[in-house]
């Protein structure tokens, strides 16, 4: 079986290495899917490149957590009619070494999950990560309708399908982009964009919602702590996935007087009944149509550095290799 994997980790042309390895085994209760997308996130380059500075868990790891494909085995205890079954995959590389990079990889059966008709390929291997931390970002205090909705960075994976399922969820968006010349590029699900850049960002957001925003989509803590308890409403929540600094400062009183509550997102550790639900309504809203993700072009395995080092670029199009049998 032809793969992708690195041993070491360190920058992807150094580290990441494509050849033949044997085919992972199947356990009870896991499925085999052959993968024809894989999709490549920034917590999979983060990973490779060491950021936390633990090394890596594993003595080979094939990389990429999201994925899209065919089930053609299943294990123990799960039921056979589910071989032939087009699927997206989420957590394959979530504390387990073996991903999406790779001509088969297996998971829990639970962790793929059946593709519409409807839903592409394309589009079913960007819902992993990024749509798991953005539904939880959106819903994780409950429901959504008739609520305003702050989404910072709202091009960005986790922001642009935040975005999407707020809109589906019956939500009034403000997106924020870094600069005025991004404004073009928001999507149709945000009602209302403000760019960073521009003089007093806050009262540009406080115009489209005069009593605050109620939940708030956080993709760099440390940097937009000030802005987010200027805009927060009363009971409001800050929902954050990112930082740019690991130690942020807060603006506590302001965030206390307004009674804030800050909710961390750590998508690998979300409960399991959590990423349930979210698969169920990321499929459910892909197959309504209301979600649309842009992806470049896939690249052949055999370019899986150039693929991570798009994604460290900081792309706007999810970035995905085609798994070639």
């Amino acid at each position: 079986m032809r793969a992708a994997w690195y041993e070491r980790p360190g920058p992807a042309a150094e580290v990441l290495q494509v050849g033949a390895m044997a085919e992972p085994e199947l356990s009870p209760g896991e499925v085999r899917v052959r993968v024809a997308l894989s999709g490549v996130n920034p917590g999979d380059t983060k990973k490779r490149g060491n950021w936390t500075g633990s090394g890596i868990p594993f003595p080979r790891i094939v990389p990429h957590s999201d994925g899209s494909g065919v089930i053609d085995a299943v294990g123990q205890g799960v039921d056979p009619s589910r071989i032939g079954q087009r699927v997206w995959v989420y957590g394959a590389q979530s504390y387990r070494p073996f991903g999406t990079a790779a001509e088969r990889t297996v998971v829990p059966a639970e962790q793929a999950v059946a593709l519409p008709d409807e839903v592409s390929d394309e589009l079913g291997a960007c819902l992993g990560i990024p749509g798991i931390t953005a539904h939880r970002a959106i819903f994780g205090d409950g429901p959504v309708a008739g609520k305003t909705i702050l989404i910072q960075g709202v091009l960005g994976a986790v922001g642009s399908i935040a975005a999407q399922l707020a809109r589906w969820g019956g939500a009034t968006v403000i997106g924020t982009v870094t600069h005025k010349s991004d404004l073009e590029q928001v999507g149709a699900a945000v009602t209302h964009a403000v760019a960073l850049n521009q003089a007093q960002p806050a009262e540009a957001i406080r115009q489209h919602a005069p009593e605050g925003v109620h939940r708030i989509i956080e993709v760099a803590f440390s940097e937009n702590a000030d802005l987010d308890a200027a805009v927060a409403a009363p009971d409001g929540v800050i929902a954050a996935y990112a930082t740019r600094r690991d130690r942020p400062e807060l603006p506590f009183w302001p965030m206390l007087f307004a009674n804030l509550t800050i909710r961390l997102l750590g998508s690998d550790d979300f409960p399991p009944a959590t990423k349930r639900q979210a698969a169920i309504d990321l499929t459910t809203a892909a197959r309504d149509g209301a979600l649309s993700i842009p992806s470049d072009d896939p690249l052949p395995l055999d370019r899986i550095a150039e693929a991570h080092d798009r994604v460290d670029a900081g792309t706007h199009k999810r970035v995905l290799l085609a798994i070639a049998s």
